[in-house]
């Protein structure tokens, strides 16, 4: 455990690559946040990205694997026990029992109205948009953010710029507060 905040990653979030780069990156050492998952989660993510998004299994496969192997923490399991108390949205219920039991705080997704506060507060938990939890992390934690986008941009062979007009598309608050804090002087 390193003291960072316990953060559940719905699907959702996991399958928009630019992003789910970004997140994971600011959850390496030095960590922002410690990331949390399922396999149920992993499973909805796998289904999206060769459904909708086309990628090969042969590619889901590899990036699950990856998971595996950088963030083995990450994994919440047994908590099926919980899925029958949750009430929020009967297809996600998963997700927050996966998020009590994991001891999380926060579950980022793009689906807010199945994550409504009077479903999560009992429990302690919030869902929050990922460009308000991105947002937030930078403004507490400035300096590593920008130097982990940095070095997201230069491995994917971009420029800082570039890799914030990719974020641009899901997480437009996000990108707009980093390009303002590089702009000044």
């Amino acid at each position: 455990m390193t003291g960072a905040p316990l953060v559940v990653l719905d699907a959702c979030v996991l399958a928009n690559f630019s992003l789910c780069d970004t997140l994971l990156r600011l959850a390496e050492p030095p960590r922002l946040f410690e990331p949390k998952w399922s396999e149920e989660i992993v499973r909805e993510t796998t289904r999206t990205l060769e459904s909708k998004l086309r990628w090969p299994s042969s590619l889901t496969a590899h990036f699950e694997a990856e998971l595996r192997v950088h963030f083995s923490e990450a994994w919440i399991s047994g908590y099926d026990q919980l899925i029958p108390r949750m009430t929020n949205d009967d297809k996600d219920r998963h997700v927050v029992a996966a998020a009590v039991h994991g001891e999380a705080a926060i579950i980022v997704t793009f689906n807010l109205r199945h994550f409504r506060p009077e479903h999560l507060e009992p429990w302690g938990i919030a869902a929050q948009h990922p460009q308000s939890f991105l947002s937030e992390v930078f403004r507490q934690e400035q300096a590593l953010v920008m130097a982990k986008l940095e070095q997201q941009a230069a491995d994917r062979g971009r420029s800082l710029s570039q890799l914030l007009n990719i974020l641009n598309a899901t997480v437009p608050d996000f990108a707009s507060l980093v390009s303002n804090a590089i702009s000044r002087p």
